[in-house]
């Protein structure tokens, strides 16, 4: 049995007000080839389909011509869960009939124990999920984490093991051990939704989602994150996005990452607001690409994001890495004498490099018009 196992599609999402949806659909299509020149038998989606559990018309369109591509027309048996970002609901319509042409969706823990059989492969489809739904599931109190919940399922899970089969657990959660970037959703409280990874050993390979890195489990050859197909933070700016081709015949089961080379790329640079203006000095960015700048001056630039913007169009971030000094060297009394509002809008600017929106003036004029009546 050879499938491709991705993750974290998170169709939908923006990337600080841009629509990623072009580069989402530019990253399906290199997913899709992958699998046609690999030759997989099947594709898995380990969660986080959608960004967001009410997903707009044109994710939802994106999404279900990328499902119908690869399910109907190139005929590849797709494997999916339901992740954190879902809602199990609403993602779970129509798949009483889904499996009549291989395409496997589970968003409930109860059919999480039921294997799906491809080749010489036992597949077990277990969606994001919370303590209370296994303790209801087993209807058992004691099951307060999702470490117990995890242990009771793959207890579960085990006992349908086929000896002359491969075990193939697909899952979302937050393995022991791991670690997040920024655009993860955090959805542990305490510890309380870690997984060891020695509960997971029972299986021949492990093709989880949620966290967006594929590094996050290195020391694991068969527990593997797949990591998102796009960068979605600028903590994930010097990753290499792609999928796991997994191969079940050889024992252990062999696993080869495929990259995926971005359409735009999310990049970081670090200068001092001279160079980054000066066309002589170049950067190795596209005007498409997202661009997050570090400015390394201590002095305040006076509309400095529209100006940098004037070269990189796609700004998604803008911070010093050093500390700006906003200390004047003088002051006059013709600047003493202006206007309060006026003296916080451009103190504002001077240390955020934005100015007041219409909404943050009217809070601090009524602030002001308040202050003024108790001084009365």
């Amino acid at each position: 049995m050879r499938f491709l196992h991705t993750a974290d599609w998170h169709i939908g999402k923006k990337l600080h007000g841009y629509d990623l949806l072009t580069e989402q659909r530019d990253a399906y299509e290199q997913i899709k080839a992958i699998a046609i020149a690999e030759k997989v038998d099947a594709v898995v989606i380990a969660g986080d389909l959608y960004d967001r559990a009410l997903p707009s018309e044109d994710a939802v369109s994106t999404l279900d011509t990328m499902l119908v591509d690869l399910n109907r027309h190139h005929h590849f048996p797709l494997l999916a869960i339901s992740g954190n970002h879902d809602s199990a609901v609403r993602l779970s319509q129509g798949s009483e009939w889904f499996s009549s042409t291989d395409f496997y969706l589970n968003t409930r823990i109860a059919d999480s124990v039921k294997p799906v059989v491809l080749g010489d492969t036992q597949f077990f489809l277990l969606p994001y999920f919370e303590p209370f739904a296994v303790r209801q599931y087993f209807d058992d109190d004691s099951i307060k984490t999702v470490a117990a919940g995890m242990e009771r399922l793959v207890a579960a899970m085990q006992e349908q093991f086929a000896p002359d089969k491969k075990h193939v657990l697909i899952a979302h959660f937050f393995a022991a051990g791991s670690q997040h970037s920024d655009s993860e959703t955090l959805v542990q409280v305490g510890g309380l939704n870690a997984v060891p990874v020695d509960l997971l050993k029972p299986f021949d390979y492990v093709a989880l989602g949620h966290l967006h890195r594929k590094e996050a489990l290195q020391n694991e050859p068969t527990i593997k994150y797949s990591g998102s197909p796009l960068k979605f933070s600028t903590s994930e700016a010097e990753d290499t996005k792609g999928v796991w081709i997994v191969d079940t015949d050889p024992t252990p089961v062999s696993v080869t990452f495929k990259p995926l080379k971005p359409l735009n790329d999310l990049v970081v640079l670090t200068d001092s607001f001279t160079h980054l203006m000066d066309p002589k000095v170049s950067y190795s960015v596209k005007a498409e690409d997202f661009i997050a700048i570090e400015l390394t001056d201590t002095t305040p630039i006076a509309n400095v994001m529209q100006r940098l913007k004037t070269r990189f169009p796609r700004i998604i971030e803008l911070q010093r890495v050093n500390q700006l000094d906003v200390t004047p060297e003088t002051l006059n009394i013709e600047e003493v004498q202006r206007d309060p509002l006026t003296l916080l809008d451009d103190f504002f600017e001077t240390v955020t490099d934005h100015t007041l929106t219409k909404q943050q003036g009217n809070w601090a004029k009524q602030t002001l018009q308040q202050a003024m009546k108790e001084e009365k």
